[in-house]
């Protein structure tokens, strides 16, 4: 299989539309039942071998620590709790509706209570109507949602490979499941002071001076897969950096812009994962340049800040 292989998001918009959905009600028992941390990391889905999980969560809030999985190489929802008990079900064939209730269900067997608050979509056209009362979206190609896995799984080896070369604060390599997108965040330490109207998820988000990178699979604004960057706050003067290659360009995105490289750009080139790396290292520069970081004393050429290690993985 080619590193990035074609995935137009027509082929899978039906089934994306669905999976998300899923991953939302999923994601929300996360939120609800994780310990909070600093930018919301407790929130978003990490991968595994075979899909997403939501990572160990419970214990302080009652329950028994639970995990809940997404296998999207068997097509099923794994849930189990620490002592090993498991209970699972079919991904295909399910409604969002049903698929809330299996899970309630499959949760009250291993003796979690895995209820939720705002049991409706997130940010989606459809944020008003209760999970458990949708039956439109139920479209779900098992082809389709293996390669969202493997195409997921590929970019996030490139984001964990761009990762290692910044020593300062960072994010996991994490997937969100309220905009469907995988990202990495960097951090600088200067401060960002909030208004209160911005709301809490964004007074959280945004408290720092960051450059986020990443990769979504498209939607109505962008309607194919995209590698991105951006700068917030954004600098000014940051459309006038140059970025690379150069296909990548800057679009305007709401009241800023983001850096956009097109995945059907980067699959045309003899190196599709280091012209990717060259657009996020380029967009980053541009950002964190402009807005005054210690770009040198940041980075981290190979993961290594060890002076003596001369590139070499041990010694």
């Amino acid at each position: 299989m080619e590193i990035f292989p074609a995935f137009p998001l027509q082929e899978w918009d039906d089934t994306k539309q669905t999976i998300h959905r899923f991953e939302q009600i999923v994601g929300k028992v996360r939120l609800h039942h994780s310990p909070r941390r600093n930018h919301w990391w407790n929130v978003p889905f990490h991968l595994t071998g075979s899909g997403v999980t939501t990572r160990p969560m419970g214990l302080s809030d009652g329950n028994p620590v639970f995990t809940v999985d997404f296998d999207f190489v068997r097509h099923r929802l794994v849930a189990a709790t620490v002592d090993g008990k498991e209970a699972s079900f079919p991904l295909q064939g399910q409604s969002v509706a049903t698929f809330y209730l299996a899970l309630q269900s499959a949760l009250d067997s291993l003796g979690v209570d895995g209820s939720i608050p705002h049991a409706t979509p997130f940010d989606l056209p459809d944020h008003g109507r209760p999970f458990s009362q949708d039956t439109e979206h139920a479209a779900y190609d098992p082809d389709k949602a293996l390669k969202y896995w493997q195409v997921l799984s590929r970019v996030n080896l490139v984001l964990e490979e761009f990762a290692s070369g910044f020593s300062g604060k960072t994010s996991p390599v994490h997937h969100f499941w309220h905009t469907f997108d995988i990202a990495v965040t960097r951090f600088s330490p200067e401060p960002v002071r909030q208004p209160r109207e911005a709301g809490g998820l964004v007074r959280e988000a945004y408290s720092r001076e960051v450059v986020s990178s990443g990769f979504w699979f498209g939607d109505d604004r962008v309607p194919e897969p995209c590698f991105y960057s951006y700068t917030a706050p954004e600098p000014e003067g940051l459309t006038e950096q140059r970025l690379r290659p150069a296909a990548a360009e800057w679009v305007e995105s709401g009241s800023g812009h983001l850096a956009l490289y097109r995945y059907a750009d980067a699959r045309k080139e003899a190196d599709p994962v280091g012209s990717v790396l060259e657009f996020l290292e380029s967009a980053y520069l541009a950002g964190a340049t402009l807005a005054g970081w210690d770009v040198a004393g940041l980075a981290c050429p190979q993961g290594i800040t060890d002076p003596y290690a001369g590139g070499r993985t041990g010694d």
